[in-house]
C-alpha cells in the first residue's frame, strides 16, 4: 500500500478514537477559570479547553471531508469497514457483492477520494 494512503487510512482508523476522547472531555464538569491572568502559562482549565477545540476541529476535518463523498460504496468502506470495523474483509466483500482483488481497488480509490477531500477542506 503506498505510503499517503497508508497515512490516510491511519486517520481514519483514529477518527473513532478521537471521537471517544471527545466525547470523555463532554462528559466532565465545565472548567472554571480563576479570573486571573496567567500571562504565559496555562492553568489545566485552559489547557483541558484547548485540547476540546482541537480535538472538535479535528474531528470536523475528517467528518467534512467523509460527508463530500457520494459513492455509496466508498462511504460504507470508509465508514463501516475501517472506521468502525464492523465487517471484516470477506464480510465487507459479500455486503458489496463483489471479489477481494475488486474490493481492495474500491478501498483504494475510496481513500484516495477522502484524501482529495481532507487535503481541500480549509
Amino acid at each position: 500500500m503506498r505510503q499517503d494512503v497508508k497515512k490516510i487510512r491511519n486517520l481514519l482508523k483514529q477518527y473513532a478514537k478521537l471521537k471517544r476522547d471527545l466525547t470523555a472531555f463532554n462528559q466532565v464538569s465545565s472548567p472554571s477559570f480563576d479570573g486571573v491572568s496567567s500571562h504565559g502559562s496555562r492553568n489545566g482549565a485552559e489547557s483541558r479547553l484547548i485540547n476540546h477545540v482541537d480535538l472538535s476541529y479535528q474531528l470536523k476535518e475528517v467528518e467534512d471531508a467523509l460527508n463530500a463523498i457520494d459513492d455509496p460504496q466508498y462511504k460504507f468502506i470508509l465508514h463501516d469497514y475501517i472506521i468502525e470495523k464492523r465487517f471484516s474483509r470477506n464480510e465487507a466483500c459479500d455486503q458489496l457483492s463483489v471479489s477481494v482483488s475488486k474490493f481492495n481497488y474500491l478501498k483504494n480509490r475510496a481513500l484516495e477520494v477522502f484524501k482529495l477531500n481532507y487535503l481541500r477542506t480549509p
